[in-house]
């Protein structure tokens, strides 16, 4: 067992989850379920890593102060230790996440306070007792959280941590630029980028040629495939595919690759080799999906090692 906890640096988000069983009709009413949830990518990595057993799991976001004592209580009950910088500016990150018939999502984003993550908000002492740190790639989108999210990394370089990184968004990603993408995460100890993004970064249709060819980059490249299951690949060259997790009544994917993330995390953690992290991470992605929103319940969390 690694002896070491999981800080994740990332985004805390305001999730309004609708879920619309027809079809969107533009210029009128369409009938929804609407819930307003606790989310954001890193939180969610964070929630389902300690869901998944790791005892000690930090997180470092940027929250304003109209939601912060909300989001605060959520990430407690749920097993994560908050590193929350309040701003009193700029609300809270919202996403209102449109959900059909087939559990498949659509986000609209309001990046909101997550992007202001400061370099005044790292303190290299976040790291101590480390043995992992998380990168959202929401934060590589603007200069200011960009900043932030490179001091850790440097940081954690230096102390020899090993960094994982999720690229979030094609849409993003593609505004960013993939050159510009790939130069900050090169190097890094593990990618986690899903098929789009994975095709977004290399150009190639094929998932396992992306996968190969992102490996060239990163140490190791886990490709998410939905319910394909998962890609791992290494020194250019697809080492394993993993099988999803047979899922009967999905109700809402967003949160599914979180979920994955924070499932590989906390498996590798307690000391499990790639195969076994990945099929720990297609397990709680199919948790994920069976669930409204992108965290799990937090009456459900698993006892730390």
């Amino acid at each position: 067992m690694t002896d070491g906890g999981l800080l994740v640096v990332g985004d805390v988000v305001t999730d309004v989850v609708a879920r619309h069983g027809t079809a969107l009709v533009h210029g009128t009413d369409t009938p929804a379920r609407i819930r307003t949830l606790p989310g954001g990518a890193g939180a969610n990595v964070a929630c389902w890593a300690a869901r998944s057993g790791c005892s000690d799991v930090r997180l470092l976001a940027r929250v304003g102060a109209d939601s912060a004592d909300w989001h605060r209580d959520a990430l407690r009950r749920a097993g994560v230790r908050c590193l929350l910088a309040v701003d009193d500016d700029v609300p809270t990150a919202t996403v209102v996440a449109l959900v059909d018939s087939a559990a498949e999502r659509t986000f609209l984003t309001d990046s909101g306070a997550v992007l202001r993550l400061s370099p005044d908000d790292w303190s290299p002492s976040m790291l101590d007792g480390v043995a992992h740190l998380h990168l959202s790639g929401y934060l590589l989108f603007a200069a200011t959280s960009r900043a932030t999210a490179l001091l850790a990394l440097r940081e954690a370089r230096r102390r020899g941590i090993p960094v994982s990184v999720d690229p979030a968004s094609a849409g993003f990603l593609a505004e960013l630029g993939v050159d510009r993408f790939l130069a900050v995460v090169e190097g890094v100890d593990l990618l986690l980028p899903n098929s789009d993004e994975a095709r977004l970064l290399t150009g190639l249709p094929e998932p396992a040629d992306a996968a190969a060819k992102l490996s060239l980059h990163a140490d190791r490249v886990v490709v998410t495939l939905g319910e394909g299951g998962a890609l791992l690949a290494t020194a250019g060259a697809v080492t394993r595919r993993v099988p999803a997790v047979h899922v009967r009544g999905a109700v809402d994917s967003t949160g599914a690759g979180d979920a994955f993330t924070g499932g590989f995390l906390a498996a590798y953690l307690a000391g499990a080799d790639d195969a076994s992290a990945t099929a720990a991470g297609c397990r709680a992605g199919a948790e994920a999906v069976t669930t409204v929103g992108g965290r799990p319940d937090p009456q459900d969390r698993a006892p730390g090692p």
